[in-house]
C-alpha cells in the first residue's frame, strides 16, 4: 500500500509540473506581459542546434551514470567486503549520507532562494516573508509526520509490534543487521511467519521517502537545463550533472539495498531514479518555445518544489541517516570506525559542495 502511494505521488508530481509548465507559460507568452530577464536568453552564446546537440547528449550521459550510481550497491552485495553488515559498506554509506545532506543544503536550498528571491517576483508577498526556508522547515515536519505514521501502518498492518513478537520466536529465524535505529546490533525475523521486523521496514520507509525527494529535483533541474538554449552553459552542466546523479544515486542505491526489496520493487526504484532528469530534460525540450525560466509562474512553481525537496532531504540526510548510524551500535562500539565515517560524510559533502559551483 506504502508502495502504490509513494508511486502514484511520483506519477503526481510529474504530471503537476507539465500542467504548470505548459499552459501557464503559455498564457504569459501569449498575454503580451514582459517576460523578465527574458534578454538574458540572447547573446552570443545563444545557439539552439548546438544546444539541442549537447542536450541529446546530456539525457544518455545523465541516464547511465544514474544507472551506474544506483546499482552499484545493490550488486556490489556479493562481494564480501561491501555487505551491509561490513566495515567497508559502513564507510560507503556514511559518504553518501553526506552526498545527500550536501545536495540539500547546496544545490536544492539555494536554487529556490534564487528562484523566490528574483526580482522577477512581486515585493508582495515575494519579497516580505521567507518562503524558501518556511517552505523547507514545514516540508522537514510533513516528512517526519510521514515517517512516522507510515512505520506506525506497517507496525499494525504486520503486527511487527508487542505480542507477536512471541509467536515469531516459535518458527525459524533470520538474523539480519539493523541499518537504523538505537536499538540493538541484530533483528529477528520470522521466516515461517513472513513478518519483517520494525528495522527492516524503517528501511523501506526511508528508500521510499528519499527517492521522493530526490526525484523532486531531478525533474527539476532537467526542466531547467532542457528549456536552455545557451550552450555554454549547458556544456559544463552535462559533467557536473553526470557525476551528481552518481554519487546521488550510490546513496539511494544503499539505501533500498537495507530495504531488502525484490527484484520487481528494486528495479521500480531504480527506473523511477535513472529516468526522472533526463524526463525533466525532454520535458524542457519540448517546451522550449513556450517555457521561460524566469517568468513569475516558473519561479514560484519550481522554488517551491525545490524548498519542499530540500526540507526533505536535509530531514532524511540528518535524521533516518546520519544520526541513526552514528549514534547506532555499528559505530557507537567502534570509534576508529566512527572517525573513518566522520572522514566519508566530508568528503561525500565536500565533493558535492564543490560541484555546486557548475550545478
Amino acid at each position: 500500500m506504502a508502495s502504490s502511494t509513494s508511486h502514484a505521488v511520483l506519477l503526481l508530481l510529474l504530471l503537476l509540473l507539465v500542467l504548470f509548465a505548459y499552459p501557464l507559460a503559455a498564457n504569459e507568452e501569449n498575454s503580451g506581459v514582459k517576460q523578465c530577464g527574458s534578454e538574458s536568453r540572447s547573446g552570443s552564446c545563444q545557439n539552439k542546434h548546438e544546444a539541442l546537440r549537447l542536450k541529446l547528449i546530456a539525457i544518455a550521459c545523465i541516464l547511465v551514470g544514474s544507472l551506474v550510481g544506483v546499482c552499484l550497491p545493490l550488486v556490489s552485495r556479493s562481494v564480501s567486503v561491501f555487505r551491509p553488515d561490513s566495515n567497508p559498506f559502513a564507510l560507503v554509506k556514511a559518504f553518501a549520507s553526506g552526498v545527500i545532506l550536501a545536495t540539500g543544503y547546496m544545490h536544492v536550498l539555494p536554487d529556490s532562494f534564487d528562484d523566490l528571491s528574483s526580482e522577477c517576483l512581486p515585493d508582495q508577498p515575494w519579497h516580505k516573508f521567507p518562503f524558501t526556508t518556511f517552505v523547507a522547515m514545514m516540508s522537514a515536519v510533513f516528512t517526519l509526520a510521514v515517517d512516522s505514521l507510515m512505520m506506525s501502518s506497517r507496525c499494525r498492518r504486520k503486527a511487527c509490534c508487542g505480542a507477536e513478537f512471541g509467536d515469531q520466536e516459535k518458527g525459524s529465524r533470520a538474523v539480519v543487521p539493523v541499518a537504523h535505529g538505537h536499538g540493538n546490533g541484530a533483528v529477528i525475523l520470522s521466516e515461517k511467519d513472513g513478518v519483517l521486523d520494525s528495522a527492516l521496514q524503517r528501511n523501506r520507509v526511508i528508500a521510499q521517502v528519499l527517492e521522493l525527494g530526490i526525484v523532486v529535483h531531478s525533474v527539476v533541474i532537467g526542466l531547467s537545463m532542457g528549456a536552455s538554449e545557451n550552450p555554454c552553459t549547458i556544456r559544463p552542466l552535462v559533467a557536473a550533472l553526470c557525476f551528481h546523479q552518481l554519487f546521488e544515486g550510490m546513496g539511494l542505491g544503499g539505501c533500498i539495498l537495507l530495504a531488502e526489496y525484490k527484484l520487481k520493487m528494486k528495479a521500480i526504484l531504480v527506473f523511477f531514479f535513472a529516468t526522472t532528469t533526463p524526463f525533466g530534460i525532454a520535458l524542457g525540450i519540448a517546451l522550449t518555445n513556450v517555457y521561460r525560466e524566469n517568468s513569475p509562474t516558473a519561479l514560484i512553481v519550481v522554488g517551491l518544489l525545490n524548498a519542499c525537496s530540500a526540507g526533505l532531504l536535509n530531514y532524511m540526510a540528518l535524521v533516518d541517516l546520519l544520526s541513526a548510524d552514528f549514534m547506532g551500535p555499528k559505530l557507537q562500539s567502534n570509534v576508529k570506525l566512527q572517525m573513518w565515517a566522520y572522514g566519508a560524510v566530508l568528503l561525500g559533502a565536500g565533493g558535492m559542495s564543490v560541484m555546486a559551483m557548475w550545478a
